[in-house]
Protein backbone atom coordinates (compact mmCIF):
# COMPACT_ATOMS: atom_id res chain seq x y z
CA UNK A 1 0.00 0.00 0.00
CA UNK A 2 2.78 2.48 0.55
CA UNK A 3 4.54 1.64 -2.76
CA UNK A 4 1.05 2.73 -4.07
CA UNK A 5 1.00 5.65 -2.20
CA UNK A 6 4.70 6.25 -3.43
CA UNK A 7 3.62 5.94 -7.06
CA UNK A 8 0.78 8.23 -7.15
CA UNK A 9 2.69 11.28 -5.96
CA UNK A 10 5.67 10.36 -8.25
CA UNK A 11 2.70 9.96 -10.96
CA UNK A 12 1.41 13.24 -9.80
CA UNK A 13 4.72 14.79 -10.21
CA UNK A 14 5.65 13.41 -13.47
CA UNK A 15 1.79 15.13 -14.56
CA UNK A 16 2.52 17.93 -13.16
CA UNK A 17 6.03 18.10 -15.11
CA UNK A 18 4.09 17.85 -18.37
CA UNK A 19 1.87 20.10 -17.86
CA UNK A 20 1.77 22.22 -20.97
CA UNK A 21 0.35 25.98 -21.09
CA UNK A 22 -2.53 26.67 -23.19
CA UNK A 23 -2.56 29.84 -24.11
CA UNK A 24 -1.49 30.44 -27.70
CA UNK A 25 -2.21 31.48 -30.93
CA UNK A 26 -4.87 28.74 -32.09
CA UNK A 27 -5.53 28.42 -35.78
CA UNK A 28 -9.55 28.07 -36.13
CA UNK A 29 -9.94 24.33 -35.56
CA UNK A 30 -10.98 22.51 -38.57
CA UNK A 31 -15.22 21.17 -38.76
CA UNK A 32 -16.37 18.38 -40.62
CA UNK A 33 -20.40 17.88 -40.57
CA UNK A 34 -21.50 14.93 -41.29
CA UNK A 35 -25.27 15.48 -42.63
CA UNK A 36 -27.78 12.58 -41.87
CA UNK A 37 -31.66 12.23 -42.05
CA UNK A 38 -34.75 14.06 -43.74
CA UNK A 39 -33.91 17.16 -41.90
CA UNK A 40 -30.65 18.93 -41.16
CA UNK A 41 -32.90 21.70 -39.16
CA UNK A 42 -34.66 19.55 -37.17
CA UNK A 43 -31.60 17.64 -36.32
CA UNK A 44 -30.21 16.49 -32.85
CA UNK A 45 -26.41 17.29 -33.22
CA UNK A 46 -23.59 15.48 -31.13
CA UNK A 47 -20.24 16.98 -31.46
CA UNK A 48 -17.48 14.84 -32.08
CA UNK A 49 -13.83 15.52 -31.45
CA UNK A 50 -10.88 13.01 -32.50
CA UNK A 51 -7.22 13.71 -34.30
CA UNK A 52 -8.55 13.31 -37.75
CA UNK A 53 -5.47 14.64 -39.30
CA UNK A 54 -1.32 14.16 -37.74
CA UNK A 55 0.62 11.11 -36.17
CA UNK A 56 -2.82 9.97 -34.72
CA UNK A 57 -4.81 10.17 -37.49
CA UNK A 58 -4.91 5.78 -37.99
CA UNK A 59 -6.79 5.96 -34.79
CA UNK A 60 -9.26 8.81 -35.49
CA UNK A 61 -10.04 7.64 -38.74
CA UNK A 62 -11.38 4.07 -37.19
CA UNK A 63 -12.95 5.90 -34.56
CA UNK A 64 -15.15 8.42 -36.99
CA UNK A 65 -15.98 5.57 -39.07
CA UNK A 66 -17.22 3.90 -36.07
CA UNK A 67 -19.22 6.93 -35.01
CA UNK A 68 -21.07 7.05 -38.50
CA UNK A 69 -21.80 3.09 -38.17
CA UNK A 70 -23.26 3.50 -34.71
CA UNK A 71 -25.28 7.21 -36.66
CA UNK A 72 -26.78 4.82 -39.18
CA UNK A 73 -27.70 2.03 -36.42
CA UNK A 74 -29.58 5.00 -34.19
CA UNK A 75 -31.08 6.73 -37.44
CA UNK A 76 -32.14 3.33 -39.00
CA UNK A 77 -34.01 2.91 -35.56
CA UNK A 78 -35.88 6.05 -35.44
CA UNK A 79 -33.15 8.82 -33.99
CA UNK A 80 -33.79 10.76 -31.04
CA UNK A 81 -37.66 9.70 -30.50
CA UNK A 82 -38.09 10.69 -34.10
CA UNK A 83 -35.87 13.04 -35.21
CA UNK A 84 -32.54 12.17 -36.78
CA UNK A 85 -29.21 12.35 -35.21
CA UNK A 86 -26.27 14.02 -37.09
CA UNK A 87 -22.91 14.26 -36.03
CA UNK A 88 -20.21 17.03 -36.57
CA UNK A 89 -16.76 16.76 -36.32
CA UNK A 90 -14.00 19.01 -35.05
CA UNK A 91 -10.14 17.23 -35.80
CA UNK A 92 -7.56 18.76 -32.37
CA UNK A 93 -4.94 16.95 -34.98
CA UNK A 94 -3.58 15.73 -31.10
CA UNK A 95 -2.81 19.22 -30.36
CA UNK A 96 -3.20 20.25 -26.73
CA UNK A 97 -2.89 23.92 -27.87
CA UNK A 98 -6.15 23.60 -30.26
CA UNK A 99 -8.43 22.30 -27.15
CA UNK A 100 -10.40 25.64 -26.66
CA UNK A 101 -10.67 26.12 -30.46
CA UNK A 102 -12.39 22.13 -31.17
CA UNK A 103 -14.84 23.12 -28.14
CA UNK A 104 -16.08 26.63 -29.11
CA UNK A 105 -16.09 25.38 -33.09
CA UNK A 106 -18.56 22.35 -31.91
CA UNK A 107 -20.63 24.23 -29.44
CA UNK A 108 -21.19 27.48 -32.28
CA UNK A 109 -22.07 27.40 -34.53
CA UNK A 110 -22.30 23.47 -34.74
CA UNK A 111 -24.73 23.61 -31.84
CA UNK A 112 -23.76 20.62 -30.61
CA UNK A 113 -25.86 19.23 -27.71
CA UNK A 114 -23.36 16.96 -25.95
CA UNK A 115 -19.86 15.68 -26.88
CA UNK A 116 -18.63 12.44 -27.76
CA UNK A 117 -15.11 11.05 -28.38
CA UNK A 118 -11.68 12.22 -27.49
CA UNK A 119 -8.53 10.16 -27.79
CA UNK A 120 -4.94 11.16 -26.91
CA UNK A 121 -5.10 12.02 -23.07
CA UNK A 122 -3.42 15.53 -22.74
CA UNK A 123 -5.73 16.94 -25.54
CA UNK A 124 -8.79 15.39 -24.10
CA UNK A 125 -8.05 16.56 -20.34
CA UNK A 126 -8.21 20.24 -21.76
CA UNK A 127 -11.08 19.56 -23.71
CA UNK A 128 -12.87 18.22 -20.78
CA UNK A 129 -11.86 21.01 -18.67
CA UNK A 130 -13.41 23.31 -21.63
CA UNK A 131 -16.39 21.33 -22.15
CA UNK A 132 -17.49 21.98 -17.96
CA UNK A 133 -16.44 25.30 -18.35
CA UNK A 134 -19.39 25.19 -21.46
CA UNK A 135 -21.95 23.72 -19.84
CA UNK A 136 -21.27 20.66 -21.97
CA UNK A 137 -21.78 16.89 -21.25
CA UNK A 138 -19.27 15.46 -22.61
CA UNK A 139 -18.99 11.33 -22.71
CA UNK A 140 -15.42 10.38 -23.53
CA UNK A 141 -15.07 7.02 -25.42
CA UNK A 142 -11.50 6.71 -25.43
CA UNK A 143 -8.40 9.03 -23.29
CA UNK A 144 -7.29 6.61 -20.63
CA UNK A 145 -5.34 9.44 -17.81
CA UNK A 146 -7.07 8.62 -14.41
CA UNK A 147 -6.88 12.53 -14.01
CA UNK A 148 -10.36 13.08 -16.69
CA UNK A 149 -12.79 11.55 -13.72
CA UNK A 150 -10.59 12.63 -11.02
CA UNK A 151 -11.58 16.15 -10.89
CA UNK A 152 -14.88 16.20 -10.18
CA UNK A 153 -16.04 17.95 -13.34
CA UNK A 154 -19.96 17.57 -13.09
CA UNK A 155 -20.16 17.37 -17.48
CA UNK A 156 -17.40 14.68 -18.06
CA UNK A 157 -18.29 10.84 -18.32
CA UNK A 158 -15.87 8.21 -19.06
CA UNK A 159 -17.10 4.71 -21.52
CA UNK A 160 -13.69 3.37 -21.06
CA UNK A 161 -11.58 2.45 -17.96
CA UNK A 162 -9.03 4.48 -16.51
CA UNK A 163 -5.46 4.08 -17.58
CA UNK A 164 -4.66 2.53 -14.26
CA UNK A 165 -7.00 -0.53 -14.84
CA UNK A 166 -6.06 -1.13 -18.50
CA UNK A 167 -3.45 -3.82 -17.41
CA UNK A 168 -5.03 -5.57 -14.73
CA UNK A 169 -5.45 -8.77 -16.80
CA UNK A 170 -1.73 -8.49 -18.09
CA UNK A 171 -0.54 -8.25 -14.47
CA UNK A 172 -2.68 -11.18 -13.41
CA UNK A 173 -1.04 -12.82 -16.23
CA UNK A 174 2.27 -12.03 -15.46
CA UNK A 175 2.19 -13.49 -12.20
CA UNK A 176 0.05 -16.33 -12.66
CA UNK A 177 1.34 -17.54 -16.05
CA UNK A 178 4.92 -15.85 -16.56
CA UNK A 179 6.64 -15.26 -13.11
CA UNK A 180 9.36 -12.45 -13.92
CA UNK A 181 11.78 -11.00 -12.31
CA UNK A 182 12.65 -8.12 -13.50
CA UNK A 183 11.28 -5.49 -15.91
CA UNK A 184 12.38 -2.57 -18.12
CA UNK A 185 9.60 -0.01 -18.95
CA UNK A 186 9.33 2.10 -21.76
CA UNK A 187 7.20 5.13 -21.92
CA UNK A 188 6.16 8.65 -23.70
CA UNK A 189 6.11 11.76 -22.26
CA UNK A 190 2.66 12.13 -22.21
CA UNK A 191 0.15 11.77 -19.52
CA UNK A 192 -1.09 8.80 -20.83
CA UNK A 193 2.37 7.34 -20.74
CA UNK A 194 3.24 8.50 -17.09
CA UNK A 195 -0.03 7.79 -15.83
CA UNK A 196 0.46 3.95 -17.46
CA UNK A 197 4.02 3.83 -16.40
CA UNK A 198 3.49 4.91 -12.75
CA UNK A 199 1.14 2.21 -12.33
CA UNK A 200 3.37 -0.86 -13.95
CA UNK A 201 5.92 0.79 -11.23
CA UNK A 202 3.56 0.19 -8.63
CA UNK A 203 2.35 -3.50 -10.02
CA UNK A 204 5.97 -4.30 -9.73
CA UNK A 205 6.99 -3.08 -6.21
CA UNK A 206 3.95 -4.35 -4.97
CA UNK A 207 4.96 -7.79 -6.23
CA UNK A 208 8.44 -7.98 -6.00
CA UNK A 209 9.34 -7.79 -9.54
CA UNK A 210 12.67 -6.14 -9.98
CA UNK A 211 12.56 -2.52 -12.02
CA UNK A 212 15.32 -3.04 -13.93
CA UNK A 213 14.89 0.21 -15.73
CA UNK A 214 12.81 3.14 -16.51
CA UNK A 215 13.22 4.31 -19.60
CA UNK A 216 11.04 7.58 -20.66
CA UNK A 217 11.48 9.01 -24.58
CA UNK A 218 10.39 11.80 -25.87
CA UNK A 219 7.85 11.30 -28.93
CA UNK A 220 9.18 14.45 -30.72
CA UNK A 221 12.96 12.40 -31.29
CA UNK A 222 11.60 8.91 -32.11
CA UNK A 223 13.35 7.31 -34.37
CA UNK A 224 15.33 4.00 -34.66
CA UNK A 225 18.72 5.98 -33.98
CA UNK A 226 17.27 7.81 -30.85
CA UNK A 227 15.50 4.27 -29.28
CA UNK A 228 18.51 2.05 -30.21
CA UNK A 229 20.48 4.45 -27.85
CA UNK A 230 18.22 4.35 -24.95
CA UNK A 231 17.74 0.46 -25.22
CA UNK A 232 21.30 -0.26 -25.69
CA UNK A 233 21.60 -0.24 -21.59
CA UNK A 234 19.18 -3.18 -21.82
CA UNK A 235 21.88 -5.81 -23.84
CA UNK A 236 24.28 -6.04 -21.05
CA UNK A 237 21.63 -7.36 -18.49
CA UNK A 238 18.32 -7.89 -20.04
CA UNK A 239 15.78 -7.92 -18.06
CA UNK A 240 12.84 -10.71 -18.04
CA UNK A 241 10.13 -9.00 -19.50
CA UNK A 242 9.81 -4.98 -21.37
CA UNK A 243 6.70 -3.72 -20.70
CA UNK A 244 6.12 -0.78 -23.58
CA UNK A 245 3.64 2.30 -23.40
CA UNK A 246 3.68 3.54 -27.22
CA UNK A 247 1.16 5.05 -29.70
CA UNK A 248 1.28 3.04 -32.99
CA UNK A 249 4.62 4.61 -34.46
CA UNK A 250 6.28 4.39 -31.65
CA UNK A 251 5.85 0.81 -31.01
CA UNK A 252 6.42 -0.57 -34.11
CA UNK A 253 9.76 1.19 -33.90
CA UNK A 254 10.61 0.00 -30.53
CA UNK A 255 9.51 -3.73 -31.01
CA UNK A 256 11.74 -3.73 -34.05
CA UNK A 257 14.61 -1.68 -32.32
CA UNK A 258 14.34 -4.45 -29.39
CA UNK A 259 14.51 -7.25 -31.86
CA UNK A 260 17.62 -5.71 -33.81
CA UNK A 261 19.55 -5.39 -30.90
CA UNK A 262 18.80 -9.12 -29.92
CA UNK A 263 17.05 -8.65 -26.09
CA UNK A 264 15.86 -11.93 -25.53
CA UNK A 265 13.02 -10.06 -23.13
CA UNK A 266 9.56 -11.10 -23.27
CA UNK A 267 7.69 -8.05 -24.85
CA UNK A 268 4.49 -6.62 -22.91
CA UNK A 269 2.06 -3.23 -24.69
CA UNK A 270 0.44 -1.42 -22.67
CA UNK A 271 -2.75 -1.39 -25.40
CA UNK A 272 -2.81 1.72 -27.47
CA UNK A 273 -0.72 1.47 -30.58
CA UNK A 274 -0.17 -2.23 -30.09
CA UNK A 275 -3.62 -2.67 -30.63
CA UNK A 276 -4.32 -1.24 -34.29
CA UNK A 277 -4.23 -3.63 -37.09
CA UNK A 278 -1.69 -1.40 -38.65
CA UNK A 279 0.72 -2.47 -36.36
CA UNK A 280 0.36 -6.54 -37.01
CA UNK A 281 0.78 -5.20 -40.62
CA UNK A 282 4.05 -2.96 -40.28
CA UNK A 283 6.13 -4.94 -36.55
CA UNK A 284 5.87 -7.64 -38.64
CA UNK A 285 8.05 -11.16 -37.47
CA UNK A 286 9.35 -8.43 -34.70
CA UNK A 287 5.88 -8.47 -33.02
CA UNK A 288 5.53 -12.46 -33.06
CA UNK A 289 5.29 -12.88 -28.92
CA UNK A 290 4.54 -9.80 -27.81
CA UNK A 291 1.54 -10.01 -25.14
CA UNK A 292 -0.90 -6.64 -25.35
CA UNK A 293 -3.37 -5.55 -22.99
CA UNK A 294 -6.65 -4.52 -24.66
CA UNK A 295 -10.23 -3.78 -23.26
CA UNK A 296 -12.09 -5.35 -26.18
CA UNK A 297 -11.82 -8.26 -28.64
CA UNK A 298 -14.67 -9.21 -31.23
CA UNK A 299 -14.74 -12.84 -30.05
CA UNK A 300 -16.31 -11.20 -26.77
CA UNK A 301 -19.31 -12.71 -26.03
CA UNK A 302 -21.19 -9.30 -25.87
CA UNK A 303 -24.32 -8.49 -27.44
CA UNK A 304 -23.52 -7.19 -30.96
CA UNK A 305 -19.82 -7.29 -30.49
CA UNK A 306 -19.17 -10.02 -33.11
CA UNK A 307 -22.03 -7.83 -35.54
CA UNK A 308 -19.72 -4.73 -34.99
CA UNK A 309 -16.61 -6.59 -35.85
CA UNK A 310 -17.84 -8.21 -38.84
CA UNK A 311 -19.79 -5.29 -40.42
CA UNK A 312 -16.69 -2.48 -39.76
CA UNK A 313 -14.53 -5.52 -41.55
CA UNK A 314 -16.74 -6.29 -44.35
CA UNK A 315 -16.85 -2.11 -44.99
CA UNK A 316 -13.09 -1.34 -44.76
CA UNK A 317 -11.37 -4.38 -44.91
CA UNK A 318 -9.16 -3.95 -41.98
CA UNK A 319 -10.32 -5.04 -38.73
CA UNK A 320 -11.24 -3.12 -35.55
CA UNK A 321 -9.56 -2.96 -32.38
CA UNK A 322 -10.84 -1.58 -29.17
CA UNK A 323 -10.70 2.22 -30.10
CA UNK A 324 -13.68 1.38 -32.72
CA UNK A 325 -15.70 -0.48 -30.29
CA UNK A 326 -15.21 2.28 -27.94
CA UNK A 327 -16.15 4.63 -30.47
CA UNK A 328 -19.37 2.59 -31.34
CA UNK A 329 -20.57 1.95 -28.10
CA UNK A 330 -20.23 5.21 -27.12
CA UNK A 331 -22.45 6.86 -29.71
CA UNK A 332 -25.11 4.50 -28.52
CA UNK A 333 -24.93 5.44 -25.06
CA UNK A 334 -25.24 8.93 -26.22
CA UNK A 335 -28.22 8.29 -28.28
CA UNK A 336 -29.99 6.44 -24.97
CA UNK A 337 -29.63 8.87 -22.88
CA UNK A 338 -30.86 11.82 -25.16
CA UNK A 339 -33.91 9.72 -25.79
CA UNK A 340 -34.38 9.59 -21.98
CA UNK A 341 -34.02 12.77 -21.30
CA UNK A 342 -36.81 14.85 -20.48
CA UNK A 343 -35.26 17.84 -22.44
CA UNK A 344 -31.49 18.75 -24.25
CA UNK A 345 -30.66 21.24 -21.79
CA UNK A 346 -27.51 20.04 -20.23
CA UNK A 347 -29.09 18.62 -16.77
CA UNK A 348 -31.48 16.59 -17.74
CA UNK A 349 -28.58 15.11 -20.42
CA UNK A 350 -26.80 14.78 -16.90
CA UNK A 351 -29.43 13.21 -15.40
CA UNK A 352 -30.02 10.83 -18.26
CA UNK A 353 -26.26 9.71 -18.39
CA UNK A 354 -26.07 9.04 -14.52
CA UNK A 355 -29.22 6.68 -15.00
CA UNK A 356 -27.89 4.93 -18.05
CA UNK A 357 -27.60 1.14 -17.07
CA UNK A 358 -27.32 -0.98 -20.73
CA UNK A 359 -25.68 -3.31 -22.22
CA UNK A 360 -22.69 -2.39 -25.45
CA UNK A 361 -21.00 -3.59 -27.69
CA UNK A 362 -18.16 -2.91 -25.72
CA UNK A 363 -19.47 -4.47 -22.56
CA UNK A 364 -21.49 -3.09 -19.95
CA UNK A 365 -21.88 0.45 -19.22
CA UNK A 366 -22.83 2.24 -15.96
CA UNK A 367 -21.47 5.42 -14.61
CA UNK A 368 -20.61 6.08 -10.60
CA UNK A 369 -18.01 6.60 -8.39
CA UNK A 370 -15.27 4.59 -6.43
CA UNK A 371 -12.20 5.42 -5.25
CA UNK A 372 -11.21 9.22 -6.72
CA UNK A 373 -13.19 8.65 -10.10
CA UNK A 374 -16.68 10.18 -10.76
CA UNK A 375 -19.01 9.15 -13.61
CA UNK A 376 -16.64 6.29 -14.65
CA UNK A 377 -17.51 2.89 -16.31
CA UNK A 378 -15.47 0.00 -15.85
CA UNK A 379 -15.11 -2.78 -18.50
CA UNK A 380 -13.18 -6.32 -17.38
CA UNK A 381 -9.66 -6.39 -19.37
CA UNK A 382 -7.94 -8.91 -21.57
CA UNK A 383 -4.47 -10.24 -23.21
CA UNK A 384 -3.94 -10.63 -26.39
CA UNK A 385 -0.78 -12.33 -27.91
CA UNK A 386 0.55 -11.82 -31.37
CA UNK A 387 1.34 -14.57 -33.44
CA UNK A 388 1.58 -15.39 -37.10
CA UNK A 389 0.58 -11.89 -38.04
CA UNK A 390 -2.26 -12.53 -35.50
CA UNK A 391 -4.30 -11.27 -32.04
CA UNK A 392 -5.24 -14.21 -29.99
CA UNK A 393 -7.12 -13.64 -26.67
CA UNK A 394 -4.90 -15.63 -24.07
CA UNK A 395 -6.06 -14.09 -20.90
CA UNK A 396 -8.52 -14.24 -18.59
CA UNK A 397 -8.56 -17.91 -18.97
CA UNK A 398 -12.41 -17.96 -19.36
CA UNK A 399 -12.29 -15.82 -22.28
CA UNK A 400 -9.06 -17.49 -24.11
CA UNK A 401 -9.30 -18.13 -27.44
CA UNK A 402 -6.15 -20.03 -28.09
CA UNK A 403 -3.56 -21.02 -25.15
CA UNK A 404 -1.67 -19.17 -22.62
CA UNK A 405 1.60 -20.86 -23.27
CA UNK A 406 4.03 -18.32 -24.70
Amino acid sequence: MMAKTMMKRLHRTLLLALTIALASGIAPARVVAEESGKSGENAVVIGVPLPLTGKLEDFGLMMQRSFDMAKETVNAAGGINGRPLRLVYSDDRGDVHRARAVIDALIEPADSVMLVGGYQSDVTYALARYANQSDIPFLVSTAATDRITEQGWRNIYRLNPPVSEYTSSLEDYLLKELHPKSMAIVYEDSMFGTDAAANMMSFLQDNGIEIRNLIGYSTERADPVYFRALLAPLTAEPPDAIHMISYLADGITLVKAIRELGIPSQLTGAAAGFTHPKFLDQAGEAANGLLVATLWSGELPYPGAKKYFDAYLATFGTAPDYHGAEAYSALLVAADALKRASTLAPEAIRKALDETFMMTPFGPVKFYSYENFERQNSVRAQVLRVGDGQFQVVWPADLATTSGAP
